[in-house]
């Protein structure tokens, strides 16, 4: 499993594909609060739509992952934002949620959204245009 995380990680991707496709079975998880990190939040959305393509490219499963309704799982209650997000995961063959003591509803709310979601994503399709973020300044 590719967990891309670091800048480093991201910039080297095409080289981490390859070389991960030489194995029986890889993956690559999105690991988004520390990438949100390393490359500037707002970048995040730009690089994670970069790793989504690449992944789909090389044919490689993805796990979207780090906060997915984190606040729900803890406190019981979701930021909206957090609602948006957990549908983005409809793009991913995996979501990863955090512990807490709301999980089982956590799990039922990233479900039933996922589920409806799933009728939405086949409707739309990304245009996939020139990859740059791999070009990032300094």
């Amino acid at each position: 499993m590719l967990k891309i995380e670091t800048r480093r990680a991201f910039e080297n991707l095409p080289a981490l594909l390859f070389s991960a496709m030489a194995r029986k079975a890889a993956g690559i998880m999105i690991a988004r609060g520390d990438l949100a990190v390393e490359c500037g939040y707002e970048r995040l959305a730009e690089v994670q739509e970069e790793l989504l393509w690449a992944a789909e490219a090389s044919h490689m499963p993805v796990i979207w992952a780090t906060q997915v309704l984190e606040t729900l799982a803890k406190t019981g209650l979701p930021s909206p934002a957090e609602i948006t997000d957990a549908a983005m995961g409809e793009r991913a063959e995996c979501v990863m949620l955090n512990k807490g003591p709301h999980i089982t509803e956590a799990m039922r709310t990233l479900d039933d959204i996922l589920r409806r979601m799933q009728d939405h994503q086949t409707k739309k399709c990304p245009l996939l245009r020139a990859l740059r973020a791999w070009a990032m300044p300094g």
